[in-house]
């Protein structure tokens, strides 16, 4: 007998592994060429003045990062079709309180 979760499942284990071989080379690659940026910014005083708008660009995307893991653990994306109906609702009753009135 098969769980009702199987193809959820099985689906959450595909995406986490697609999730692991795309990210992991993805932020070996950033994090190697980060490196390199600091260590010519440390020995160039001229490549200096590239530091803070790189750091400011890298606190932007932390920022929407923990704004996405937030969302993501709140369930946001659990029930993406829940929102147009919920409208398609309050439309059908406005429009019934405007014929009332």
């Amino acid at each position: 007998m098969r769980s009702s979760s199987g193809p959820s499942q099985r689906r959450g284990v595909i995406t986490a592994i697609l999730a692991v071989l795309i990210l992991v080379p993805s932020l070996w690659g950033f994090g190697s060429k980060f490196l390199e940026f600091v260590a010519l910014c440390r020995g160039d005083p001229d490549g200096s003045f590239a530091i803070m708008p790189v750091l400011n660009y890298l606190l932007a995307s932390l920022g929407f990062l923990l704004l996405f893991g937030w969302a993501v653990l709140q369930g946001t994306f659990r029930d993406i079709e829940k929102p147009k109906f919920t409208m398609l609702d309050n439309e059908r009753r406005l429009d019934e309180n405007q014929g009332e009135g």
